[in-house]
């Protein structure tokens, strides 16, 4: 007796689940198959973007790929228009003229043309739709460090930074191994290759004049990030050298054409 309420509950149930799907399958009967709204108009979309053959041979670097373009407006409002407006280099000649003078006589042959691009596009420029240097500038970024953490185990320590004299006399663990490591107690890295001393070797080859960025405020771009935006450059082109060369191409880039620069 007690398992009659339990029973008739799940007969109950079933009656209501066969309506249900009765009247569902009525429903998709009148109405028919649904249709994929989304994908039927991207395609269309696509369809509807053609390229003529001048735009097919012009460089990867000079222009937004058309379907990466909205609308044709921002939602954003724009508070002081003046800011809006920022020019960018354009030249392939300037461009090679600053990697001549940082990286030798032969610079501008190291990169291919489209990398020589990317490495010095910022995110900010072109919302980011032409490529921007951020990965290869964490690559560039380890190396550099890499590279001047070396630079200080493997420079002789100055007199004055020689280890105290313990008062009591004692002896600390020696090892061949470890001689150097105590180096990086007086001198680190940052030290060496901090971010104003890297800026101002970007300005001194002429890497501002041909980064690709939009700062927020053109009248005061230290605000805006300057000295960050420059050592972006700076460290994907040498990520960008690594991945094209190799690692000791770029380790003596690092060492010949920065560090002896900053006077390491």
């Amino acid at each position: 007796m007690a398992l009659n309420p339990s029973r008739s509950a799940v007969s109950a149930t079933c009656k209501v689940l066969r309506r249900c799907g009765s009247s569902s399958q009525s429903v998709v009967q009148r109405l028919g198959q649904p249709v994929r709204q989304l994908s039927t108009s991207a395609s269309r979309r696509n369809e509807a973007v053609e390229t003529t053959p001048e735009q097919e041979k012009r460089p990867r670097w000079s222009y937004t790929p058309e379907r990466m373009k909205g609308p044709g407006f921002s939602i954003n409002v724009v508070k002081d228009p003046s800011r809006t407006i920022w020019h960018n280099n354009e030249d392939p000649a300037k461009l090679d003229a600053m990697y001549m003078r940082l990286l030798g006589s032969k610079g501008d042959r190291m990169l291919p043309d489209e990398i020589k691009w990317l490495a010095v596009t910022h995110k900010s420029f072109d919302q980011g739709r032409r490529g921007f240097n951020t990965r290869l500038a964490y690559f560039g970024r380890l190396i550099v460090s890499l590279e001047t953490t070396r630079h200080i185990l493997v420079t002789p320590a100055a007199a004055e930074d020689s280890p105290i004299q313990d008062p009591f006399n004692r002896e600390p663990f020696q090892h061949s191994a470890l001689a150097n490591v105590d180096k990086l107690n007086i001198k680190q890295p940052m030290d060496v290759a901090s971010k104003e001393k890297i800026a101002k070797l970007a300005i001194d080859v002429g890497l501002p004049e041909v980064t690709r960025w939009k700062p927020r405020m053109p009248e005061h771009l230290e605000g805006s990030g300057f000295i960050a935006v420059l050592n972006t450059s700076l460290f994907a082109i040498v990520g960008a050298i690594s991945l094209q060369h190799g690692a000791e191409t770029a380790q003596q880039v690092v060492r010949e054409k920065i560090l002896r620069r900053l006077g390491a």
